[in-house]
């Protein structure tokens, strides 16, 4: 059985939710970059309407600290209903939450 976008998106903010309870994620700007530059993240995500700057900006800091960075179909909105957190820009600071939100993407 094969998920649809909506399904898959709703799979990832459950994901992100769940993530954010067991406080294994940075949100926003200043808190993703930081676990970024510290070497706590494990994954980049940056939602649908993050302006070019910032997903620009977040390529260049993944690459250097070397932590996959994926564009996700939801937004900072969706975002803060899943996890009362409004960010463009999150970092998942878990190897187990972003090694499963990275194989939820890619499927």
């Amino acid at each position: 059985m094969t998920m649809d976008n909506e399904q898959v998106k709703q799979k990832l903010l459950s994901l992100l939710g769940l993530c954010r309870a067991a406080s294994l994620c940075s949100f926003g700007h200043g808190a993703a970059k930081s676990a970024l530059r510290d070497g706590k993240a494990r994954l980049c995500l940056v939602c649908s309407d993050a302006s070019p700057r910032l997903a620009e900006e977040f390529e260049y800091l993944s690459q250097n600290a070397n932590v996959p960075l994926r564009k996700i179909q939801a937004t900072s909105l969706d975002i803060k209903q899943a996890t009362q957190y409004k960010a463009a820009v999150i970092t998942v600071n878990d190897k187990g939450f972003a090694n499963k939100i990275l194989a939820l993407i890619l499927r």
